[in-house]
């Protein structure tokens, strides 16, 4: 059980039903269960090819992102790794200790000195392998801010923009696209001069497994522009905002070519796991439990996810809709809570008149916004509408749940496969 206050919160029959749903949701996302569907102590499987791995003279790991650490541990069972590099968040107790692997903690969601630290430790890595030598990267989401190099601009000035369009609403895609454009790894820039051989086994958590949006497309390419970075600072109206140095790297861009991000994938890049595949644990759980399951997947505005939700949830008793995905907030005040916390206060809130039901939903990361918990689970009981709205207002979903006692816990679970929840009567 990976859910740490399962027992304060299974307060009922139908609140512990729904916290194993999502337990097995959470053991789906984990590494160990999915690597070696690819990986034999002889070849790789990458899409559709079978590569012979034994033809190596060595064999090394890139690990970065939430479930770098883990990711390493599984890989490192199968196949002897000679050494490698793991960049995984700070507070996040690494899983695999040894000396063949060498360890950065660095912040999330912006990055850090340890970040850059990080990024020149793995170009120097990634550059000095020889031509008959492998290097295996396993990326997963968070890689973005883990390992940051910035091209032109202070770190100051990066972490600037990523607070600028973490709070804009701005989707992870666009948000991206403005990182791939100010960073000198990313984007596919990180391999673009390697010597050696590489493949990418990839955990994603973005909507539709879009490699050049995952970690920022690191090891992959990138299909945006310097053109569509500079429309992304003026759709969400933060031109005026951005520091006076990124928009000259930015504008730079503009005037020439060969500054551009590649746009051709130099390696080959594999999605081995995703959302769905914790969407289909906890569908096979439920209907072992005897409820009739339906599945959606939900991105995008906030509140249109909620009503999204809401005109899928069945009037029938022992039903469960599950869902899955990662909804866009803006940040309205200075509280705390994250999507997920307050994906589940606007469903309470629109659901005060319905019939009993449970709601829950949680990070498969373990961390929801700038909180210590990875989500919420609640009963839809009668709530002042008002105490809702003001807590709403504030952007302070995690104190309020909170003070209802329904927040999980998890702690750092070194995965990473975007959000899961369900409503359950």
């Amino acid at each position: 059980m990976m859910i740490k206050n399962f027992d304060i919160l299974a307060d009922s029959q139908k609140k512990r039903e729904c916290l194993e749903i999502l337990d097995a949701g959470l053991q789906a996302a984990n590494p160990e269960n999915i690597i070696a569907n690819y990986v034999t102590p002889n070849k790789i499987k990458i899409n559709g090819k079978n590569i012979d791995i034994t033809k190596f003279s060595n064999i090394y790991s890139v690990a970065f992102g939430k479930a770098g650490d883990s990711m390493t541990r599984a890989l490192n069972a199968i196949i002897p790794i000679k050494s490698g590099i793991i960049v995984i968040p700070k507070g996040s107790k690494s899983v695999i200790k040894g000396k063949k692997f060498q360890i950065f903690n660095s912040r999330h969601p912006e990055p850090d000195q340890t970040s850059v630290k990080a990024a020149k430790e793995v170009i120097k890595f990634v550059q000095n392998k020889k031509n008959d030598e492998l290097i295996i990267f396993l990326v997963s989401g968070g890689g973005s801010s883990l390992m940051a190099m910035p091209n032109g601009i202070t770190l100051d000035d990066k972490i600037f923009v990523t607070k600028l369009l973490l709070k804009s609403g701005a989707t992870i895609q666009e948000f991206n696209c403005v990182r791939k454009h100010l960073s000198k790894i990313k984007g596919g820039k990180l391999v673009e001069r390697m010597k050696c051989d590489g493949l990418s086994l990839i955990m994603s958590d973005v909507e539709g497994d879009d490699l050049s949006s995952i970690a920022s497309g690191t090891t992959y390419m990138d299909d945006t522009t310097f053109a569509d970075a500079y429309e992304i600072l003026e759709k969400y109206k933060l031109k005026r905002k951005t520091p006076i140095e990124v928009l000259q790297v930015l504008e730079k861009g503009l005037e020439d070519e060969k500054l551009e991000t590649p746009k051709k994938s130099k390696i080959e890049n594999q999605v081995i796991a995703n959302n769905k595949n914790c969407l289909k644990a906890m569908e096979i759980e439920a209907k072992k439990k005897g409820y009739k399951v339906k599945t959606i997947q939900i991105f995008g505005d906030i509140k249109e996810n909620v009503t999204e939700i809401l005109s899928n949830v069945s009037e029938e008793q022992k039903t469960c809709l599950i869902f899955g995905g990662e909804p866009t907030v803006r940040v309205l005040g200075k509280g705390m809570g994250g999507r997920n916390q307050e994906l589940v206060l606007r469903l309470l809130k629109n659901t005060q008149k319905s019939k009993k039901m449970i709601i829950a939903s949680m990070g498969t990361d373990g961390i929801d916004g700038n909180s210590l918990f990875a989500g919420a689970i609640t009963e839809n009981i009668k709530v002042d509408l008002d105490t809702m709205k003001e807590f709403l207002k504030n952007s302070d979903s995690g104190r309020f749940f909170q003070k209802q006692k329904g927040n999980i816990e998890t702690g750092f679970t070194h995965t990473n496969l975007m959000d899961i929840g369900m409503v359950l009567r």
